[in-house]
């Protein structure tokens, strides 16, 4: 005989939300980027046991950056992890040290914005 069980008490169980805190603080980092021009997406992700935040440079494109935040017990790193494409940059345990790490990696990849308008010289 089968027993039967809620869904409501199985997804309790491994749902991971972002708290507003943390949602504000990745949509800072958003709106500055989009007012740069740099980002011009996002979208929130959610699976068993994580949700991410994923940020485009277009939206039919792969995400540039995303912020995965999963269960506490679920990984033995940290609960937050930052990922390029498919390849992890950081992970840790608060959301600071990771967006410390993507402001970094920010940074690193921003042009200077006269480089593709002036010529080289002769």
């Amino acid at each position: 005989m089968a027993s039967v069980t809620r869904l409501s008490d199985h997804r309790r169980q491994r749902r991971v939300f972002f708290s507003r805190a943390e949602l504000d603080l990745l949509l800072q980092l958003y709106s500055r980027q989009v007012m740069r021009g740099l980002w011009r997406d996002y979208a929130i992700d959610q699976h068993d046991g994580c949700v991410s935040f994923s940020v485009f440079r277009h939206s039919l494109e792969c995400p540039l950056f995303t912020v995965v935040k999963t269960a506490p017990e679920a990984s033995r790193h940290g609960s937050y992890a930052l990922l390029q494409r498919r390849l992890q940059l950081a992970s840790g345990s608060t959301l600071q040290e990771v967006l410390l790490e993507l402001e970094r990696a920010i940074r690193r990849s921003a042009r200077p914005l006269g480089a593709l308008a002036a010529p080289a010289p002769r």
